[in-house]
């Protein structure tokens, strides 16, 4: 793995280093801000001793990071205008990295020291966008072309809509558990509180089946968020790794001769999809800026490199020239290494925006998004040391810092107790939904769904909650984007001034 980093003067190595320590930092806090989603219930219905429940929940927070795969990590990743994907050594995409990072973690910091429940999604993304549109505002670019607004708006749609889903799912069960199980004696048990429990029965613990699924659905929803949530942890330390030490990272160097074969397959593909499709070519040249793949040279910048409008063909010939009698990626040169990069992600590009195009059909939809996968897949990638050392800082910041937020949501959104059916349905419903997203590359918000359920569960079950504590929770929900976009705007643009 060192040999990667040879050749790294000592300020390289420096910068490489602070980086990373941000990255670890972000996904420590991310742990400790969204443990109280995973332990709150099984806490606060006294099924298991806060100690062991936070110890718990950071080993499955490593354990889903650690096989959770990568859908997530470049689906945020993605949310990047093209450009700055494609120049991420330069100046203005390192500071855009360390940009986004510092946003993210003062407002994570700030939310947990408040004990509110914010998103940590939420704060990454809209620090994607902020630091979006300030790189639109220097460069005098298009909004429309800076910004990838159908995967923002995809990206959005489910962290609004999930929480919506969380509330109605939670408040549903609970409300099934009320018909069918409170007649009798021994199920209407798990509508109590710990306090009644023990005051009728002189037991602290909840029944025993009642407490297994409290468990087993607690230990669910710290899976599910490290499948999630460290994966943003993840895209993030391979942008870094990409803009500071590309030539061991641009493209994943231990490709098999399978993966380098699948990608020259795709591309041969694609052209021939292309030269059948004429008329939809020529459709998306009216519409779009589409591109050839070239480097700009610039006295400012140096060499930069940019997706612009000439011919597709040439791009994919480009391409091919690069693949030819190719075994190896340790074959290349850095800069051959880094113009593979630039040119499968600008082919990549132009498959979305021909996807989009009225006249293709959902087979071709789905054809072409299977070419894509194959473009990217010997470049969208992460080592495993990455993922285990991600897998740590979450797991780790999980068995820390844990008690702010836990509180707000174990005592200050209902009046009264937490049933245990109440953080049954509430776990359940985070645990599915949160893995369902994670599964189909979506991030969501942790903190939203369980948050929703929680409140989802209390009113279904005619219990009060406090509204006050309801509002206050919106309301730093609804600040998060916008304070996060200039924040992130703010900062990006100072450091370039700086340097």
């Amino acid at each position: 793995m060192l040999h990667l980093f040879d050749g790294m003067d000592i300020n390289t190595e420096l910068l490489l280093i602070i980086a990373l320590i941000f990255v670890l930092c972000y996904e420590a806090i991310n742990g400790f801000h969204d443990t109280a989603n995973a332990v709150v219930t099984v806490i606060y219905t006294r099924t298991m001793r806060a100690q062991l429940a936070v110890i718990m929940s950071g080993i499955f927070n490593f354990f889903g990071v650690l096989l959770g795969g990568l859908s997530v990590a470049y689906t945020i990743v993605h949310l990047l205008p093209t450009d700055l994907l494609l120049n991420v050594g330069s100046s203005h995409g390192i500071v855009m990295i360390f940009s986004m990072l510092l946003t993210a973690i003062i407002w994570n910091l700030s939310t947990w020291y408040m004990g509110l429940p914010t998103s940590s999604s939420h704060t990454l993304i809209s620090a994607i966008i902020g630091i979006a549109l300030t790189n639109t505002i220097i460069n005098n670019n298009p909004l429309l072309d800076s910004l990838n607004v159908f995967k923002i708006i995809r990206v959005f749609s489910s962290l609004i809509i999930s929480p919506i889903i969380g509330l109605i799912i939670s408040g549903g069960l609970i409300f099934i558990l009320r018909h069918y199980c409170s007649d009798n004696k021994k199920y209407a048990r798990i509508h109590m509180t710990p306090s009644n429990r023990k005051k009728i029965y002189g037991k602290k613990k909840p029944p025993f089946w009642t407490r297994v699924i409290l468990i087993l659905s607690a230990l669910g929803v710290s899976y599910s968020h490290g499948s999630n949530d460290g994966q943003k942890g993840i895209g993030l330390i391979m942008l870094v790794l990409i803009s500071i030490a590309p030539s061991g990272f641009v493209v994943n160097i231990n490709s098999s001769d399978y993966e380098i074969t699948r990608t020259r397959d795709a591309i041969i593909n694609l052209e021939k999809y292309y030269k059948q499709h004429m008329v939809s070519i020529k459709i998306l040249h009216k519409s779009n800026k589409t591109h050839i793949s070239r480097f700009i040279d610039t006295k400012e910048e140096g060499k930069k490199f940019h997706c612009y409008s000439i011919n597709e063909f040439d791009t994919i010939n480009q391409t091919k020239i690069l693949f030819n009698d190719l075994k190896n990626y340790n074959q290349l040169s850095v800069i051959n290494k880094i113009k593979i990069r630039n040119l499968l992600l600008c082919m990549a590009d132009t498959i979305d925006k021909f996807a989009k195009l009225p006249d293709i059909n959902t087979n071709d939809k789905y054809l072409l998004c299977k070419l894509k996968l194959d473009l990217l897949c010997s470049i969208e990638y992460a080592p495993f040391w990455i993922i285990v050392i991600v897998a740590l800082a979450i797991g780790i910041g999980t068995m820390i810092g844990w008690r702010r937020v836990a509180s707000t949501i174990g005592n200050k959104i209902g009046k009264k107790g937490m049933t245990y059916a109440q953080g049954m349905c509430a776990q359940i419903t985070a645990a599915i939904s949160i893995g369902i997203a994670s599964y189909t590359g979506m991030p969501v918000s942790t903190t939203h769904i369980l948050s929703s359920s929680v409140a989802g569960a209390m009113l279904a079950d005619r219990g009060e909650i406090h509204w006050r504590t309801i509002k206050h929770i919106i309301m730093a929900w609804i600040l998060t984007i916008p304070i996060c976009i200039l924040l992130s705007g703010l900062v990006y643009w100072l450091i370039l001034k700086l340097i």
